[in-house]
């Protein structure tokens, strides 16, 4: 991909991300009944430390949310869990403070011992899809 075509998708999706954010971080979209849906992930910015809002498919299982990209290590969000893996979200119009486990090329990041044995096997399912470029993100509730 050229610096040109970068260029454009990086502020195509900072242009949809204006748009769609506020209403997702109040709660539009968000995995209620269904597993599935939208939240809002708060990162700290790898280069710049400013916050970054982004809103991202996600799925909840066992009080934790799976969030993906097929855009793998293009995903500024990538990038910035892998710096700061702690981080806020926003699901059903609240913020919720979480772990982040990053799932990228091939390299399981900041996995704790004590995961539940499903959420565990769940990512080793999904290390073999980072080797065709997707990354994934569990994000684990902080114990308070």
């Amino acid at each position: 991909m050229t610096v040109d075509k970068q260029k454009l998708e990086r502020e195509f999706f900072r242009m949809l991300n204006r748009i769609v954010e506020p209403a997702v971080r109040m709660g539009f979209g968000s995995p209620r009944f269904v597993p599935s849906g939208l939240i809002v992930l708060e990162t700290k910015g790898f280069k710049s430390g400013l916050l970054r809002r982004t809103p991202l498919a996600a799925t909840r299982l066992q009080g934790h949310v799976f969030i993906s990209t097929a855009r793998g290590e293009k995903s500024l969000w990538v990038k910035n869990l892998r710096q700061q893996p702690s981080v806020t979200y926003h699901l059903a119009g609240k913020p919720r403070n979480a772990d982040a486990i990053v799932i990228s090329s091939g390299n399981i990041e900041h996995r704790p011992d004590d995961l539940p044995v499903a959420i565990a096997r769940i990512i080793d399912f999904l290390v073999p899809y980072t080797h065709a470029g997707w990354a994934f993100a569990v994000l684990s509730p902080q114990q308070d």
